[in-house]
């Protein structure tokens, strides 16, 4: 199955969810929610599910980390997505988290722009509005135009961490899912932005930090400093439903390392 075919059939079973909500308890369904950055990964592993399960539907509502660590807390989906480790105020709230991989935060410009490398200091000073011209970092003489995600994504909670930038970053967008901040870089010859490794593709250029380039080896061995870790959120009072473990036990298996790297990110097993 294709992943427009998956796509539209995740679509349709959301639709269907919207009259019977997505508690889990449906027999032989799974719904999860949450980050848009684990799109090409619980695409893989959703369309591998299904098909070794043949009477289980698997959903995927790419709402956000924020979304997804909420949706799991109010009962509306089984498994909630996050692109951050939880905060210690929602495991305390009755979360808990299972890290399935790691994911390099890439940080992207247009394929025209000639700067290919940045320290981790010149990105904080960039995205705090200390430094402006691209000029400064040896591009061209052009103001900087910052594409950002918003409050709540965990891409953005990720990358903010380790750069130190909470709070503070100078925004000129704060766009809503990963694919927004690769087309809006890939559109504009002075934008930098970040993504997810997995999801970056031609239309933008991946630059290094510090003189490392993110891949799947420099993210795995740490060296790529500005990674996250990809969580798959459940409530530790509430026991998922036999179609819900069965996705979470594939999921975490040895079985789903080699579709978790097929989509690009570092399994954590």
């Amino acid at each position: 199955m294709k992943k427009k075919t998956l796509s539209l059939v995740l679509a349709a079973a959301l639709a269907a969810a919207a009259f019977t909500g997505c508690s889990g308890k449906q027999s032989g369904t799974v719904a999860t929610d949450g980050s848009t950055s684990m799109e090409e990964v619980i695409g893989v592993l959703g369309e591998a599910f299904m098909k070794e399960n043949g009477g289980i539907s698997f959903t995927y509502n790419p709402t956000g980390s924020g979304s997804g660590i909420q949706a799991v807390q109010e009962g509306r989906c089984d498994i909630g997505l996050s692109s951050r480790s939880l905060k210690e105020d929602e495991k305390a709230g009755g979360l808990q988290e299972t890290v399935l991989a790691y994911d390099g935060i890439a940080l992207i410009v247009n394929p025209e722009n000639p700067v290919a490398d940045l320290s981790l200091d010149q990105i904080a000073s960039i995205y705090t509005g200390d430094i402006t011209n691209w000029s400064e970092v040896g591009g061209k003489d052009a103001q900087i135009v910052l594409i950002g995600r918003e409050a709540g994504s965990g891409t953005r909670d990720g990358f903010e961490s380790i750069t130190g930038t909470e709070d503070a970053c100078a925004y000129r967008q704060e766009l809503t899912s990963t694919g927004d901040v690769i087309t809006t870089v890939a559109g504009n010859p002075d934008a930098i932005g970040y993504a997810s490794l997995a999801a970056v593709g031609d239309s933008v250029k991946a630059i290094s930090v510090d003189g490392v380039m993110p891949d799947e080896g420099t993210v795995k061995d740490g060296s790529y400093v500005v990674q996250r870790p990809f969580v798959l959120v459940t409530k530790t009072d509430t026991k998922l439903s036999d179609a819900a473990q069965k996705f979470y036990d594939f999921a975490i298996s040895d079985e789903a390392v080699s579709l978790i790297s097929e989509a690009g990110v570092v399994a954590a097993k």
